[in-house]
């Protein structure tokens, strides 16, 4: 039974999502500022956070940044879609996904397996054969290798960090190469039906992989733009 540390200055949310979560048997343990979870977390880490990014005393960036130097915990933020969240930064520093408040606690669930499984999983290597009976086979695409067992993603045999929202995203579109996914098919793939985004928010994603996968390799264009109609993944 996995331990997950809440860290959120919303009693609301503290209350919703530890109900939640210890119905789908974690343990959960809760903090209302990053400053009072810091000691416990160094002292006693759990096996995943999830973090409010505002919240008075620490803010939640500052708090990974600080576990950061002694803890590799998996982390998931908890933002505002009113506030400007730095999400370079808050990747740089080893977050593993965010969420957008409001969020559906079935969408929260589906992230916490994930990344749990990927935490799990991440000192093994990735290799076209799956992990455990019954695991599914990695997605074989030539440069790219993609693992849904843990979420993980590799590009002519380098590691590309996805948060599990772009390898949704991706997988989606990889499964078919040729074939396009519309903004809609892509929502379906990536969030649940309780969950509304925008095309502008499909789109960011899109733009932030090609980013990823041009530190890799500067000339990666795999995925591309059918203007007004979607993407699809172009097969080498």
């Amino acid at each position: 039974m996995a331990t997950i540390a809440l860290v959120d200055d919303d009693e609301n949310i503290i209350t919703s999502v530890s109900i939640f979560l210890e119905g789908e048997g974690y343990n959960v343990r809760t903090y209302n500022d990053g400053a009072s979870a810091l000691v416990a977390l160094t002292e006693d880490p759990p096996d995943l956070g999830i973090f409010d990014v505002k919240m008075p005393r620490m803010d939640g960036l500052e708090l990974l940044r600080r576990l950061r130097q002694s803890s590799n915990l998996p982390v998931i933020f908890l933002t505002s879609k009113d506030d400007e969240f730095d999400e370079a930064l808050g990747l740089n520093l080893g977050a593993d996904d965010y969420i957008a408040k409001p969020f559906s606690q079935r969408l929260l669930g589906e992230r916490v397996k994930a990344v749990l499984r990927r935490a799990r999983l991440a000192s093994e290597p990735l290799t076209l054969t799956g992990g455990e009976p019954g695991d599914a086979k990695p997605l074989d695409r030539g440069k790219l290798l993609l693992d849904s067992n843990r979420h993980a993603c590799s590009w002519v045999g380098e590691p590309v960090r996805l948060t599990v929202t772009e390898f949704l995203i991706l997988q989606a579109l990889a499964t078919r190469p040729g074939y396009v996914k519309s903004r809609d098919n892509l929502m379906d793939a990536a969030y649940d039906d309780q969950v509304y985004v925008d095309d502008r928010t499909i789109d960011s994603h899109i733009k932030r992989i090609r980013k990823k996968f041009r530190e890799v390799d500067q000339e990666f264009d795999s995925i591309e733009t059918l203007y007004g109609v979607g993407y699809r993944y172009k097969e080498d």
